[in-house]
């Protein structure tokens, strides 16, 4: 019954953008098998209501259908889409993105002895786990506000900090947690992270990178790939194929300057990784991209 409702409510209020009017809530909505499209999952929960969503990173595929959902603590790429939709029964879910300072304070709220002690092991930056009855519930009540808007201002954040206790007490509590702790490992690869997506055009060394984020080499590369599911320069190597496909729809024609943009020195160095991680030649995807647009 919760989902019939969740699924009506996202029907109702899905936007073509994404948006709804409560702040850093969004419905996601597809009417048709989408193609693997390289997006970037930031901090957020992802919650589905109908078909189903597969996403890789790394060489890890993973998947996750109604009733299920996904909590990401770090921005990382991907590869996603929904595999199962139709007009009839299109692909639904709704995400809320999180914030450090949200969960710090959520945190700060718990007695000491209603969270277990946290391992000394980095969780990874994404994780999939059935939704508790309790969780979905807090979830509707969030999407039904969109039914009442003079709610939305007191009742949104007071229901948003339920969703962070439910995600808190599950069996994710670990990621969110240390998503909330400014000196836990998932923080300080976290701020890697954004340097890398910052800087991704520019070579780097590992060691600098270990320092900026107050590491050791050998923790910060075993809690990275912890994290991320690949290693530094294997995260630059997606973060610069990414925006040199985006490059490509916008400037189809310019492949080399594009190549030498996000980083490369050697075309053919380019076109080669550019293939095994799109199926096609930079040329090639151009002119997919531009047919689709």
């Amino acid at each position: 019954m919760v989902l019939d409702e969740l699924r009506d409510l996202l029907n109702r209020h899905a936007r073509p953008d994404l948006r709804t009017s409560i702040e850093d809530v969004l419905i996601f909505k597809a009417e048709h098998p989408q193609p693997p499209t390289p997006t970037t999952y930031g901090k957020v929960l992802a919650v589905v209501a109908q078909g189903v969503k597969r996403f890789a990173l790394g060489d890890t595929v993973y998947e996750y259908r109604e009733g299920q959902y996904l909590v990401a603590s770090v921005d990382l790429p991907v590869t996603a889409h929904f595999a199962k939709a139709s007009p009839e029964l299109p692909g639904l879910g709704v995400g809320l993105t999180l914030h450090p300072a949200t969960v710090a304070e959520v945190l700060l709220q718990a007695a000491p002895g209603d969270l277990p002690e946290l391992g000394d092991d980095a969780p990874p930056g994404l994780a999939v786990s059935t939704a508790s009855a309790e969780l979905l519930d807090a979830v509707v009540r969030l999407v039904r506000l969109l039914d009442r808007p003079q709610d939305i201002a007191v009742l949104a954040p007071l229901i948003k900090r339920e969703i962070l206790w439910r995600l808190i007490t599950s069996d994710q509590g670990p990621v969110i947690r240390q998503f909330g702790l400014p000196d836990s490992s998932l923080s300080h690869i976290a701020r890697a992270v954004q340097w890398i997506r910052d800087h991704y055009p520019q070579p780097f060394r590992v060691e600098d990178v270990a320092k900026l984020a107050g590491m050791s080499v050998s923790a910060f590369h075993r809690s990275f790939h912890a994290i991320t599911a690949m290693s530094p320069i294997q995260f630059q190597k997606q973060i610069r194929l990414q925006q040199a496909r985006l490059q490509l729809a916008a400037a189809p024609a310019d492949i080399a300057a594009v190549g030498r943009r996000v980083g490369y020195d050697s075309p053919s160095q380019f076109s080669r990784e550019y293939r095994r991680q799109f199926g096609a030649s930079p040329s090639q995807d151009a002119v997919r991209l531009r047919a689709t647009s």
